[in-house]
């Protein structure tokens, strides 16, 4: 009967009950194993945010739906009135420089920006290839995006891509490069001992003043930085 325990003959002639619990209908189904829920991939990416007090220059920060880079910053403390962060910033997708200003202590959103090893490989008409040496996957440059960083480029050279919610926002070169000049006046007696420069074209098309002892078919190292001459490559 239902919601009574089974009854049992034990050895010594008692009977005894049997637990409650194991006594179940038979057109009862047995209740089946709960396993734990397993976590959910997040169907959005993770959103940081920082304070404005830890607000550093190479810091990037994500304003009005833009990414930006703190190039300058600065913490005041008026007598009167609420401290603030005075910044100096650049977009990364317009280039364009300009000052943003944060309450002390506000809350600014971290803009995704990463950073790739990409080698550049070649130009394709007005586009320029660069390859993911691990995945082989090709990224496309246009000339206006490269702007006027193709000067220093050449085939073969690695350089680091930024992606921002998977779109290229910049590119970075090496900070030294190792170019040839192409064309240069020739040098003179006793120009290794004598100050001055002269132009020098490069085999990129990149033009550099470079000491008076320079010549043609030489190496040298070049600061992509400042686009100055640092020195012959030995």
């Amino acid at each position: 009967m239902a919601g009574m325990a089974s009854l049992h003959l034990a050895s010594n002639g008692r009977l005894r009950a049997s637990p409650i619990s194991a006594w179940r209908p038979s057109h009862v189904p047995m209740r089946s194993r709960v396993l734990p829920a397993m976590p959910l991939r997040s169907r959005f990416p993770r959103i940081y945010a920082f304070s404005s007090n830890d607000i550093k220059v190479g810091s990037n920060i994500e304003v009005d739906g833009a990414p930006w880079r703190v190039l300058e910053f600065l913490h005041v403390k008026p007598g009167k009135g609420a401290a603030f962060v005075r910044t100096k910033v650049r977009n990364y997708v317009t280039g364009n420089t300009v000052e943003k200003t944060f309450r002390a202590g506000s809350t600014i959103q971290e803009a995704n920006v990463v950073k790739e090893a990409k080698q550049f490989t070649y130009k394709d008409g007005t586009q320029f290839v660069f390859m993911d040496l691990a995945t082989f996957e090709e990224c496309r440059l246009s000339e206006q995006e490269v702007s006027d960083k193709k000067k220093w480029l050449k085939e073969g050279m690695d350089c680091n891509l930024l992606f921002w919610n998977g779109r290229v926002i910049d590119f970075e070169v090496p900070i030294t490069v190792k170019l040839t000049v192409v064309d240069v006046d020739p040098g003179v007696r006793g120009d290794t001992a004598q100050g001055g420069s002269k132009p020098a074209k490069l085999d990129t098309g990149a033009v550099v003043n470079v000491p008076l002892f320079v010549s043609a078919g030489e190496e040298i190292l070049v600061d992509t930085r400042t686009g100055q001459y640092m020195s012959r490559h030995r």
